[in-house]
């Protein structure tokens, strides 16, 4: 009975321990199932789906550049687009005697602004003032012209007696200007000298050293009285030419003036023939064609026939032989030497002619030509543009690029300006009528 208790005790624990591993047999594969489906979902997920789109990256705004201000100590012209670059233009265009020079110059700049007539987009228009040779106009014209602001820069003025107020003017309101012909030592001496004052002629500095050597050296005179018209020029280059001639060892006998407009020389020609050491072997004339006409005519009136007529750049030209006449004959004149002419001159005078229907009657077309070609350079060299797309010039920035200007070709040579604003340095040239005409001697 023990014995079979006990086994059967046995084979209940057999039954038991088997039935324990089969229940956790059936556990394991529930398990390895469950981990099976779990991998398999996994798979399906990572290779059947795809993947979440991933946001791009936000750039960081710009900050809108900043818009620069075009400044200038002097001021600046503000062009918009498709407006014109505005150059004044101002010389003597009425008056007898004077109105031949004008014309002359104004032709010169017009045949400019005809090879050049856009920069940087832009059609340059000429602005025209008539200062009539005067302080008075050269005043008048100045003030009109610094009262427009689209006005850039300024051709002119002709003569020195306008230059010297315009000058003055145009400093103060920051304006620059290019004279074709004004030659007054004082405009643009240390101490006289404008900031706003330029040009392309030359001083009279050097006319009148080079007129007092020709008389001593090459004529061979030693005795000489002078007259100017009381004008600037014709005062300053008279002194400048009995101070080198006296230096020379010629003598000056009488030294005279007159006044623009006068018509009877004779108390003038007659204190000279009667001056002590009188009468001169010449007279040397500081001034235009129609005081200097006259002169030249009125001098046989009161004995002084074998006297030399000896003029300056102001009194060449055909307008001079034909208010002179007969008189004309044996007179000289001072102009720019033609060979150091640039190699563009021969076409320039052609076309002169083809518009004008004549030669140029006085020595100063070139020089005009070149002032404007002298300012446009500076503007093509300091013009900016805004964020409006306005052309922007600077009013000191042009002048100091006029003054910075060296070796620029011009008509008359090369143009190179230096810190008074002197860009001409030709040489003299004598003229002397013949058979009615100015010839080189």
């Amino acid at each position: 009975m023990a014995l079979r208790e006990a086994a059967e005790r046995d084979g209940e624990a057999e039954v038991m321990q088997v039935g324990t591993r089969r229940r956790k047999m059936k556990t394991l594969r529930m398990l390895s199932a469950a981990l099976l489906f779990l991998t398999l979902a996994v798979l399906l997920l990572a290779c059947g789906q795809p993947p979440a789109p991933t946001a791009a990256p936000t750039a960081a705004p710009t900050a809108a550049p900043t818009q620069v201000e075009i400044t200038d100590e002097w001021g600046i012209v503000k062009i918009a687009p498709g407006e014109p670059i505005r150059i004044g233009f101002s010389a003597g265009l009425t008056g007898a005697g004077i109105d031949v020079l004008g014309i002359d110059e104004k032709r010169g700049a017009e045949l400019a602004n005809a090879d050049k007539p856009e920069v940087l987009g832009h059609k340059v228009e000429l602005v025209v003032g008539d200062d009539m040779c005067n302080a008075e106009g050269g005043q008048t014209v100045a003030n009109r012209f610094v009262a427009d602001p689209t006005i850039v820069a300024v051709i002119g003025m002709m003569c020195s007696s306008a230059c010297t107020p315009a000058a003055a003017i145009f400093e103060q309101h920051g304006y620059t200007m290019v004279s074709p012909s004004c030659t007054a030592p004082s405009l643009t001496a240390p101490g006289t000298a404008k900031k706003s004052f330029n040009r392309v002629c030359w001083n009279d500095v050097i006319q009148a050293a080079e007129a007092a050597k020709y008389v001593k050296n090459t004529l061979g005179l030693t005795k000489v009285a002078t007259i100017h018209d009381g004008s600037p020029y014709g005062e300053q280059l008279v002194t400048e030419f009995a101070k080198n001639f006296e230096a020379l060892g010629g003598q000056v006998i009488a030294r005279e003036a007159v006044n623009v407009g006068d018509t009877d020389m004779r108390p003038v020609l007659t204190r000279i023939k009667s001056a002590p050491g009188g009468p001169p072997e010449l007279i040397y004339f500081g001034g235009f064609v129609a005081e200097g006409a006259y002169i030249a005519k009125q001098r046989f009136d009161v004995g002084l026939d074998k006297a030399v007529f000896f003029g300056c750049d102001g009194t060449y030209g055909p307008a001079f032989v034909e208010a002179a006449g007969a008189a004309a004959e044996g007179a000289y004149a001072t102009v720019a030497n033609p060979a150091e002419a640039g190699p563009g001159m021969a076409a320039f005078l052609e076309k002169y002619q083809a518009k004008y229907g004549e030669k140029p009657p006085a020595p100063f077309h070139a020089h005009a030509y070149d002032a404007y070609m002298l300012i446009v350079s500076a503007i093509e060299k300091v013009a900016k543009t805004d964020a409006q797309g306005n052309l922007i010039i600077g009013r000191k920035a042009l002048s100091d690029a006029i003054r910075g200007t060296k070796g620029l070709a011009g008509l008359t040579g090369t143009i190179s300006c230096n810190e008074y604003g002197d860009c001409g340095t030709g040489t003299v040239s004598f003229y002397v009528v013949k058979n009615g005409e100015f010839v080189q001697p």
